[in-house]
């Protein structure tokens, strides 16, 4: 991933298991991506996580739409 607007987005298989989170921190794209697909705001989303930011979410998002937007080839093999 070398996007730099995705720089908030790490992937360590130690933290939640290496699923894309924020900052390093437990909290994943497919927490904030599911949270704010049920309605919840991006205000009661950082009120139930205060140690993310606005950008943050935006950034999940982004990093979401992204992967969303990628399909998979089948290689030959030798």
């Amino acid at each position: 991933m070398n996007f730099p607007e995705l720089k908030r987005i790490t992937i360590d298989p130690n933290v939640m298991g290496g699923k894309p989170c924020i900052r390093g921190i437990r909290v994943t794209v497919g927490t904030i991506t599911g949270l704010l697909s049920t309605g919840i705001t991006i205000e009661e989303l950082l009120n139930l996580y205060p140690y993310i930011e606005k950008d943050d979410v935006y950034t999940a998002l982004a990093y979401a739409s992204w992967r969303a937007e990628e399909y998979e080839l089948e290689l030959e093999t030798a």
